[in-house]
């Protein structure tokens, strides 16, 4: 069994029904178990800054170890089709987002699929999910959350994450 870690994030439709129904379709599949899923949070847009806030969320899941970080990756497109995104512009307006965060302590180095996630350690609106539902989460190369997160500019109210 490996545990991974996947980012969810959706500004378009209904961002809470877009989430839910992505957790529901990777719970859907065989040999993924749910661990938590963090709370939804709602995240100024990075990068693009002229479009709708985001929802993200950050969800903890067992994977067989049949899985593969590519297999895992195909499934998260396949479900992003399912769901109804279309190709837009980078960091643009999306229906779901789902990206891998973290597949154990593999360190993966392809043009398709980099892991531990390339912007994983500057983002407040993954970091803080993590904290929550793996407040002592190591990353592979031993650095921890908690101290990544004190490392960004961000303001948390409630559940909005405002960051520059």
């Amino acid at each position: 069994m490996q545990d991974i870690y996947i980012s969810l994030g959706s500004n378009q439709g209904v961002p809470t029904v877009n989430l839910d129904r992505a957790v529901l379709a990777l719970c859907d599949k065989p040999g993924l178990t749910l661990i938590r899923k963090s709370s939804q949070y709602q995240t100024e847009p990075q990068e693009f800054k002229n479009q709708p806030w985001f929802t993200n969320q950050v969800v903890w899941m067992s994977a067989d170890k049949y899985w593969t970080p590519e297999d895992l990756l195909s499934l998260l497109k396949k479900i992003e089709t399912d769901l109804g995104r279309v190709p837009g512009p980078r960091y643009g307006p999306r229906l779901i987002d789902l990206d891998i965060l973290l597949f154990g302590n593999l360190i993966h180095r392809e043009k398709r699929l980099i892991l531990p996630h390339p912007g994983l350690a500057k983002r407040a609106f993954i970091l803080i999910p993590l904290l929550e539902i793996s407040p002592e989460l190591a990353l592979p190369d031993g650095s921890n959350v908690k101290e990544l997160l004190n490392n960004l500019d961000f303001t948390l109210q409630e559940y909005s994450i405002f960051q520059t």
